[in-house]
């Protein structure tokens, strides 16, 4: 088992931490094709405000570091008490990160788990989550640790698309 500890971000972390999650969101968005790159940072850093407007003392929100016990920051959490759609005993989790060069070894599974205490001890009967179709790692991480897809958006770029969909008739046919 991995030894790691996991203690709410200082003021100095959470400064760091949330210019990182805006510039990873937005590439995030843009890598989903949701945002063009010109707009990209700028939408990013709007979301981040609208859901954090008092900064790191928003009521709700959970800013969380997982520290290895050498002192290695390796991973961060942003857990809201509060779900954005309003679902009632359900918390959201913003963002899970683990630092690249300690990816592979377990700690994303440790965070995971260390945000589902943290919440389970804040009275949520839950926890949700958003994961980019394209985050196969993630994708494997939540299935194998019991989430379950409530919701799923799908896209199809009609710019690359050469297959022809079958008529109405055809599609009945069986």
């Amino acid at each position: 088992m991995i030894d790691l500890d996991v203690r709410p971000m200082s003021r100095a972390e959470f400064d760091r931490w949330q210019s990182d999650v805006v510039a990873a969101y937005a590439q995030d968005q843009v890598e989903a094709g949701t945002w063009t790159a010109d707009e990209a940072l700028r939408r990013s850093e709007e979301a981040n405000r609208a859901l954090l407007p008092q900064g790191m003392a928003t009521p709700g929100m959970i800013f969380l570091l997982g520290v290895l016990a050498d002192g290695t920051s390796v991973g961060r959490l942003w857990i809201s008490l509060t779900h954005p759609r309003g679902v009632a005993h359900c918390a959201y989790l913003y963002d899970i990160e683990v630092v690249a060069e300690h990816r592979g070894q377990g700690l994303g599974r440790a965070l995971l788990t260390a945000a589902e205490r943290t919440t389970r001890d804040q009275g949520a009967h839950a926890l949700e989550l958003n994961v980019f179709g394209y985050n196969t790692t993630a994708l494997n991480l939540y299935g194998s640790s019991g989430y379950q897809v409530t919701t799923q958006q799908m896209r199809k770029d009609l710019r690359t698309s050469t297959r022809q969909e079958p008529d109405a008739e055809a599609a009945t046919e069986g």
